[in-house]
This record gives C-alpha cells, structure tokens and sequence, in this order.
C-alpha cells in the first residue's frame, strides 16, 4: 500500500487547508497531530508520523502522560515538536477543567458529559467521581472518590458524600467509567445507584443522576430509569 508524505498530497487535502475550509471539527486525531508537527518540517511524512505516535501512546490521554524528553528521543520529533504537542495537550486539559466559576448550571446529562467524558472515556481503569451542585445546580466542585475495580462491597457511602458533606451541597451527581469502552449499566452499577440515592435522602443531598461514560458515549442512570425507581 503506497503512503502519500502530506506535501504530496492535493493542496485540498492537506490538513491545514481541510482545516480552513471545513473547520477543525472534521479533521481527524491524526490530521490535528500532524498541523502541530508540521512547521519546520520540509519533506517528512509528518501525517504518518502523527499517526504511529497515536498508535503507540494509545491516544492523546497517553500522548498527555508521556514525558518531553521521551518525546524528544522519538524519530523525527525532537525539542521543539515535543514541546508543541505538550503545549497544546495542556491547553486542551486547562480548557476541560476551566474554573467552576465560569461553567454554566447543569441542566441535563450531556452537561455532566461535556465536561468529564473527554478526559474519563480513556482512563484505563475505573474512576468513580462526584459532581457537587449548589442550589441552582452549579458546579462547586468535582471530587475523584475511587480509582480501581468498583462494586457496592467496596464503596463507602460516608466517602462518596464525604465532600458534599463539607460544601453543604445540595444534590450530587456521580459519575464513572468502563475501561472496556462499553457504557451498559452492571446490576453492581443499578445497586451502588440504589445504595447512593437512599443514601442522600437521609442525609438531604439528592443524587440527581449517576452517568456511566463509555469510549465517546455515555449513559444516564436516571434517564433509564434504573437505580432512582
């Protein structure tokens, strides 16, 4: 199979150009890869470059995790290429995690979504974390309760609301993932929902929804119907 270098490729085509005429929504990881590694670079296959570095760090979770300096030892990347992907990762982590005060109230699942699901759908192990909501449903804080294997034998009820407690918030929601991809709902996911719901009532903190995020998708607990009968 014939592998194009990007300057070979149709001026249409290139990923600068796709970018100006489609927007940045319609590029692919790699083709956005490929646009920070670009200047400087005269006749390196860079798209391809950017697609093995995808492939080896399993992703830009693992292109975040990876260290400058081994970066800089990879072929073709160096010091200053290395840098560009770092800065860029870190404003694209800065953006996620943009300060509380500026996010707009919770009104729906997809909101708790837009702001974990980009970070907690390629974690490689169980996360189970808690959105405080005040009283007009903003955000106050989000706490990260437990990373491993989770079932209702090993959660701690007082832990999960522990925080909550100490903001005097009004309802949480809890959030966590599938390192499998697959967002279905366990009956362990349906009982630990039960256990949390009957749980903020006693201590006046409703749990308004507990979302399971799978690989670019997610699933609403409450919407289901399952865990808030």
């Amino acid at each position: 199979m014939l592998s194009l270098r990007m300057n070979e490729l149709p001026t249409n085509d290139q990923p600068r150009e796709r970018l100006a005429r489609l927007g940045a929504g319609a590029l692919s990881d790699a083709e956005l890869l490929a646009i920070l590694m670009r200047v400087g670079v005269s006749g390196t296959n860079v798209l391809q470059l950017a697609q093995q570095l995808l492939s080896d760090y399993g992703g830009w979770l693992g292109l975040q995790r990876a260290e400058y300096n081994d970066l800089c030892r990879r072929a073709g990347i160096g010091a200053s290429k290395a840098a560009s992907i770092k800065a860029a990762l870190e404003i694209g982590r800065r953006l996620a995690r943009i300060s509380v005060d500026e996010r707009f109230p919770i009104r729906s699942p997809a909101d708790v979504a837009a702001l974990l699901m980009v970070e907690m759908s390629h974690l490689d192990q169980e996360h189970l974390r808690t959105v405080l909501l005040d009283t007009k449903n903003r955000v106050q804080q989000i706490s990260t309760i437990y990373i491993g294997s989770l079932n209702s034998a090993t959660i701690r009820i007082g832990e999960v609301f522990k925080d909550a407690v100490r903001r005097n918030s009004a309802a949480i929601i809890v959030v966590h993932n599938h390192p499998s991809g697959e967002a279905t709902p366990s009956p362990e996911d349906i009982q630990v929902t039960r256990q949390l719901v009957a749980a903020g009532r006693l201590l006046d903190i409703e749990v308004l929804d507990h979302l399971i995020i799978g690989r670019g998708h997610y699933v609403s607990l409450r919407e289901r119907g399952l865990g808030f009968e």
